[in-house]
């Protein structure tokens, strides 16, 4: 078997392989990133992960060296690639993982990383083990909002496919619903959307008397899954006036 280190060193001569330095001006200014970046696409590095490390789930010690390694250096691509492998191997990550996967998701600090570590890494793990869903409560209190957005996008893939536990979700959703800061307002809007492909009555009987607190990115969003007449109903509720304390 081939050592982590040197796995991380054959991914990272990839990713300087197929960089665009052009893309990586554009792409650390959109991002306001502090990390170095390469300008290796998304899907080039998917392709350079799975040439290095085949197409089978790694040995978990190995994924997590390999991970450790990959993110250690703060070039924006290799902590890609550290999201990638894991979501490549996800099923052999344990629930003591989770302590690292927070890590991580604190020291990611962009909706590039943290979204596909949420959703499609701390998702199934969690999914797998429901006891760690005290930590995503603990997460959705969290001063940091990329931890709060961490745990509404974690239940996102079980409600996409039209089960998962959307009372935990709903809960989340609630307390942060009047939130100021747009990741959290397009982050829940983004779960009601996706919830509401199968779903829509029950996205739709949770924003209707909600719908005068949500912000208009989550409404945006929310809706768009749903029929036209309870589209109406929900502007209905967002037109009225707000009444003044007597």
């Amino acid at each position: 078997m081939t050592e982590p280190l040197t796995l991380a060193d054959r991914i990272d001569a990839g990713l300087r392989a197929r960089a665009r330095p052009e893309r990586a001006v554009a792409e650390k200014a959109y991002l306001k990133s502090a990390l170095e970046h390469y300008g290796t696409t998304l899907p080039a590095v998917r392709t350079t992960v799975r040439e290095v490390t085949g197409r089978d789930p790694l040995d978990h010690d190995v994924l997590i060296t390999l991970v450790e390694a990959l993110w250690a250096v703060p070039v924006h691509e290799r902590r890609a690639a550290a999201v990638e492998a894991l979501e490549a191997s996800v099923g052999v990550l344990q629930a003591d993982d989770l302590a690292l996967l927070e890590r991580l998701l604190r020291e990611s600090g962009t909706w590039a990383l943290v979204d596909n570590l949420a959703a499609s890494v701390v998702g199934p793990l969690v999914e797998r083990n429901p006891a760690l869903g005290v930590a995503l409560d603990r997460w959705a209190i969290d001063d940091d909002f990329w931890i709060r957005r961490s745990a509404l996008l974690a239940l996102l893939i079980p409600l996409r496919r039209g089960d998962g536990d959307f009372d935990r979700f709903a809960r989340y959703a609630d307390a942060m619903l009047e939130e100021k800061e747009f990741f959290i307002r397009k982050a829940i809007g983004w779960v009601l959307r996706d919830t509401g492909r199968k779903r829509p009555d029950l996205v739709f009987g949770w924003l209707l008397p909600r719908a005068d607190r949500a912000s208009g990115v989550t409404v945006r969003e929310a809706v768009k899954p749903l029929s036209e007449a309870q589209r109406d109903a929900i502007a209905a509720v967002r037109r009225r006036p707000v009444r003044s304390g007597s």
